[in-house]
């Protein structure tokens, strides 16, 4: 393929990626799905015994978005970035107030990614419970 055809045609890359996965085989498939769905439900299961913590089981996304015992999910996103660790360890978060359109809605909710390996879930999850029980905003439950 020459330079000048794929920058002419900016689908050219994206038809050979899709040649190349109609050709992979349904195993590889399934074996993504099963780890993706071990993530999910050890990060659901995870968040569902901190107390004051709600989660939904998301349905075919990559995340959860959950409701925490908190007075605000961007400062709470913020501080644990800036001001809290477990030994070394923290956990980045989208505030989900981002993802709404009604204004106030989810000031109490973040958005968790299940993208990484069940060790690295798990800890995510001890991170988290931790960081509630220091952070200056959590609400009583």
């Amino acid at each position: 393929m020459k330079f000048a055809m794929a920058r002419l045609s900016p689908p050219t890359l994206a038809q050979i990626a899709s040649e190349a996965a109609l050709n992979t085989s349904e195993s590889y498939f399934e074996q993504v799905r099963n780890r993706y769905v071990a993530r999910r439900d050890a990060l659901v299961e995870g968040l569902r015994n901190i107390p004051g913590v709600t989660v939904p089981n998301p349905g075919g996304a990559f995340y959860a978005v959950c409701e925490l015992p908190i007075d605000n999910a961007d400062a709470f996103c913020q501080w644990m970035l800036e001001h809290f660790d477990l030994d070394g360890d923290t956990v980045m978060m989208a505030p989900a107030t981002g993802f709404y359109a009604t204004p106030g809605a989810g000031t109490r909710q973040v958005r968790i990614a299940y993208v990484l390996d069940l060790p690295m879930i798990e800890r995510a999850v001890e991170c988290l419970r931790a960081a509630l029980g220091a952070y200056p905003g959590r609400r009583d439950v």
